[in-house]
């Protein structure tokens, strides 16, 4: 009640909707008005006036599917990593030896492309000495140690029905095309992409040596197979329920599942520890793929996995497969012109193996102290935000809300990076051996991964690396995790006005990550991580028709043609965005303590607050991206995010001196938190 009525007082000092001023400038708070399409009125577009100057001003480079304000950060830090894994490579220390010879190997193309196939030829002939059936468990095995992720996927996680235990994992897999739907999409497009997708194989199979015309019905065969796989495998919208991705079986009941696989021999050979169950995420697919796998012959599994090998290899074999590997995947999928250059591509591929010792070079310089503690005090206050939320939130009864506040307690808050560093000293790098490295920085992470089964969780691990420009909740952990790549200007910045670090990342990331501990999937975890039902009946329906308004708002927005968003399928992130924006800006309300509210830069807090949540969010995409991004993205377009949040909030349009009617200003508003 106490923000409604502070965002009503804001409208009377308001007569008309603002402008931006009309100065090409960051202002004091740390909102660039050069951003603002100043045509566009804020109450019929938010996102459009918040953002149409930048949007004009930053055209989409030609080796980029789309531009948005967050990839000029990851841009930024990919420049800071440059000099980093420069410097290692050619003054190494013993902690950054490892680092720089990935960084030399992976930079030398000339090396890359004398050797041609030679250091992928073991691994082709291994494929091709594939003789039995009985043979292909181990052949797997190995497989999946140098990161070929062919047929399903193995590896330790958390058990959902006791998350203090790691266990063995095994789900679906072995897919080139990014979604199951890909394979029976009948529409010209769904057609013309798998024809395309075909061709692509084709070509790809054609730099292996083979002749054109077998290598284009090897390519028909593996779609045939991979649609034998995907026929098995859950919808995105089912695999966000985690009731139906938790199956633990017993050694024998997989057997059962799968008799024409040995299980025994997978285990041996991929370096499993004894393990006497393992969660099937997907039982279904499994099942399906063994019947599958007894259908085809031999040598049509030889050819998928050789396809397999080579799409894995690709990035890190001559210029050719490179190239056709981003015809595919980056100009048909996604609309890129251009690859990325050389160096971009080293830099991301330095971060994703070694990225415990890169990130901690990284934070040296990115993330000072003084950065970290302002982080920890607004997390604090969003966190006591939500705390008075859930006390007041009127459809929840008195039972849930008692473990509601429970679960908000034991939530930890995970700023900037890991208290322990990762030990790479296993790892090997070789200067002169970029595949090699590949393979065995994949070895090496899957040996990290089933060395915990049966041991307890390391709630101390990430699972992203500190220079990223992300941050995520785990629902098993219970936490929220804010690495320190996104925790940097224009999101964040200990000079920046209280308003803009609120809006842009109080609400937008740090009060969204909280309210994923009470989406609609994380809803379904307690304060440990127990996949458990802690909700009476009652409440946990009017949660479903809370969220059901979201559907059906989200669901109305066309993406891009034809293509609406899947409102299920964004939902977990949709009521993420709309409860965290509305933490953020309650935290900064009772930050201002009843004070005036003083403009800087022509605008209230309130109005900065909301500004700065969305210009976090300007960008464009070519549409090839936003269909892929709208077909398997959890997340809606960014114009949604912001369009779609404020609309909902009475608060933005006092804050605006909307008017009722406007396009901002819903007649029936959605909310869960």
């Amino acid at each position: 009640m106490q923000r409604l009525l502070l965002a009503a007082a804001l409208a009377v000092l308001l007569a008309v909707p603002p402008r931006a001023p009309a100065a090409d400038a960051t202002s004091d708070s740390g909102i660039d008005h050069s951003m603002f399409d100043q045509s566009v009125d804020p109450c019929a577009d938010f996102f459009h006036f918040a953002c149409g100057g930048w949007i004009a001003a930053h055209p989409i480079p030609p080796d980029e599917s789309s531009w948005r304000v967050d990839q000029l950060l990851e841009d930024r830090n990919r420049d800071l990593l440059r000099g980093i894994l420069e410097k290692a490579a050619a003054a190494p220390t013993p902690d950054t030896k490892k680092i720089g010879d990935f960084w030399a190997a992976c930079m030398d193309e000339a090396a890359i492309e004398a050797k041609g196939l030679a250091p992928l030829r073991p691994e082709l002939d291994r494929i091709g000495a594939l003789n039995s059936r009985a043979a292909l468990p181990e052949l797997i095995g190995h497989l999946h140690r140098i990161g070929v992720g062919a047929l399903f996927g193995f590896g330790s996680g958390q058990d959902a029905r006791n998350a203090e235990s790691e266990i063995a994992i095994a789900d679906e897999g072995g897919l080139g095309l990014p979604d199951r739907d890909y394979y029976f999409k009948q529409d010209a497009e769904g057609r013309a992409l798998r024809a395309d997708y075909v061709r692509h194989i084709a070509r790809m199979i054609r730099l292996l040596g083979e002749e054109e015309g077998q290598a284009a019905a090897d390519a028909a065969t593996v779609l045939k197979l991979e649609t034998a796989l995907a026929r098995g495998a859950l919808d995105r919208v089912s695999r966000r329920d985690p009731q139906k991705t938790y199956h633990l079986m017993s050694r024998a009941e997989l057997d059962q599942l799968t008799p024409d696989f040995n299980w025994t021999r997978y285990l041996e050979s991929v370096g499993s520890p004894p393990v006497s169950s393992v969660d099937i995420s997907e039982p279904v697919f499994l099942a399906g793929e063994d019947r599958a796998l007894a259908k085809f012959p031999l040598a049509a599994i030889r050819t998928y996995l050789r396809w397999q090998l080579v799409d894995t290899a690709a990035p890190w074999l001559p210029k050719a497969f490179v190239d056709e590997n981003f015809a595919f995947y980056g100009k048909r999928l996604t609309g890129a012109k251009e690859i990325r250059p050389r160096w971009k591509r080293c830099v991301e591929a330095a971060d994703e193996s070694l990225g415990e010792d890169l990130g901690r070079a990284y934070v040296a310089v990115a993330f000072p102290p003084e950065a970290k503690a302002r982080t920890e005090a607004m997390v604090l206050q969003i966190a006591e935000a939500f705390e008075t939320d859930l006390k007041s939130v009127d459809w929840m009864g008195s039972e849930t809300r008692a473990k509601a506040l429970v679960k908000l307690g034991q939530m930890r808050k995970k700023i900037g990076y890991p208290e322990h560093w990762r030990d790479y000293s296993s790892l090997e790098i070789d200067r002169g051996d970029a595949l090699g490295n590949a393979f065995r920085s994949a070895g090496f992470e899957l040996r990290r991964e089933l060395a915990k089964i049966g041991k307890p969780v390391d709630r101390g691990e990430w699972e992203i690396t500190p220079p990223t420009v992300n941050a995520y909740y785990d629902p098993q952990m219970n936490d929220i995790n804010l690495a320190a790549g996104i925790l940097q200007p224009p999101f964040f910045s200990p000079n920046f006005d209280d308003a803009v670090n609120f809006g842009a990342t109080g609400g937008g990331t740090v009060g969204h990550e909280m309210t994923h501990g009470f989406d609609d999937e994380g809803r379904q975890y307690d304060g440990h991580g127990n996949l458990t039902d802690w909700w009476t009946k009652a409440d946990a329906d009017r949660f479903a028709e809370r969220a059901q308004c979201v559907v059906d708002q989200y669901s109305s927005y066309v993406a891009v043609d034809d293509l609406h968003v899947n409102g299920k399928l964004t939902l977990g992130e949709n009521v993420a965005d709309l409860g965290g924006v509305r933490l953020g800006y309650a935290a900064l309300m009772r930050s201002l303590g009843g004070k005036e509210p003083v403009k800087i830069g022509g605008f209230t807090p309130a109005q900065r607050y909301f500004i700065a949540y969305a210009q976090s969010w300007c960008g464009s995409s070519r549409p090839e991206s936003t269909r892929l991004r709208t077909m398997t993205d959890p997340h809606s377009p960014p114009e949604f995010r912001v369009n779609g949040v404020v609309s909902d909030m009475p608060e933005f349009g006092a804050a605006f001196a909307c008017r009722p009617g406007a396009p901002m200003v819903r007649a029936k508003t959605c909310r869960v938190w």
